[in-house]
């Protein structure tokens, strides 16, 4: 098996299902006819099943822009793939279903494309709802429709987490596009839950103040993103901000500033999208 390039680090288990089907090929088993212009991901387990991986979305949509016109990816992960349009999704549950496809014995039907129609989210709180604060409220209209970040000051018990919670809901909808970035990212982090193949409400992240910087910013290994990036184009809200390590919040200049955070490791550099903050001390 040669994975070039071999100074590229390869990382997660995707890459099991296209050397078994590389072995299966060299080994005289079944055709390589049909599978121009194909990706093939997914993790093979000792059964003989294909797993989940996480990063399908990302992974289609480089195979579309690549010119690749077929992709077989895990059924359980065949919904995200669907979400790229003209891109034939094979959803694959086994080896066994994969070879008797490839065969003709048995065809695998391909996965139909979603529609990319978004829908009005349900939040959990409406900024309507919110009665009184109305000073505050005005502050968070306009910092909303620019981008601000925002500093909430006050008592215990005036609403400042609550007024931060109902932010997302005066926010404007996401665009197809902004969705497509937004699912992008929590497949790639593993967070995209299984009955959502495509997030429609702009994300709200709020980690605990005991957080490290590299769950902040992103980091591990082989880089992850942080809440940072998991907060693209929604809210951060980082509550009852002094309790926050130093070290975390200096962490924070950089995205702030350049608006792209930047991972740096031995084997390289990875960025990530940040996206505005916005906290409560």
């Amino acid at each position: 098996m040669n994975l070039a390039p071999a100074a590229l680090r390869k990382e997660g288990p995707a890459y099991d299902l296209p050397i078994a089907v590389g072995v299966l090929i060299a080994s005289e088993q079944i055709s390589p006819e049909g599978l121009d212009k194909t990706l093939i991901v997914g993790e093979l387990s000792l059964d003989g099943s294909v797993r989940h991986v996480r990063g399908v979305l990302p992974m289609a949509a480089l195979a579309a822009r690549e010119g690749m016109q077929h992709i077989l990816v895990p059924e359980a992960d065949s919904h995200e793939a669907a979400l790229i349009p003209d891109l034939e999704v094979i959803p694959v549950a086994s080896l066994t279903a994969l070879v008797n496809h490839l065969t003709g014995v048995v065809p695998i039907p391909q996965r139909t494309n979603h529609a990319l129609e978004l829908d009005l989210p349900s939040l959990m709180t409406d900024f309507n709802e919110v009665k009184g604060q109305e000073h505050v409220k005005r502050a968070l209209e306009v910092a909303a429709a620019g981008g601000h970040n925002v500093l909430m000051t006050g008592p215990p018990g005036s609403g400042k987490t609550l007024l931060a919670r109902a932010l997302p809901s005066i926010l404007p909808a996401m665009s197809v596009d902004e969705a497509l970035d937004v699912t992008q990212i929590y497949s790639v982090a593993d967070q995209l839950p299984e009955d959502i193949p495509l997030i429609q409400s702009r994300p709200f992240r709020s980690p605990h103040h005991t957080i490290s910087h590299a769950g902040l910013v992103g980091g591990g290994n082989w880089p992850r993103p942080g809440e940072i990036s998991l907060a693209h184009r929604g809210v951060l809200f980082l509550d009852e901000l002094p309790e926050f390590g130093r070290r975390v919040l200096e962490v924070l200049r950089q995205p702030m500033e350049d608006k792209i955070v930047t991972i740096s490791r031995a084997r390289g550099a990875l960025p990530f999208r940040p996206t505005s903050c916005w906290w409560e001390p």
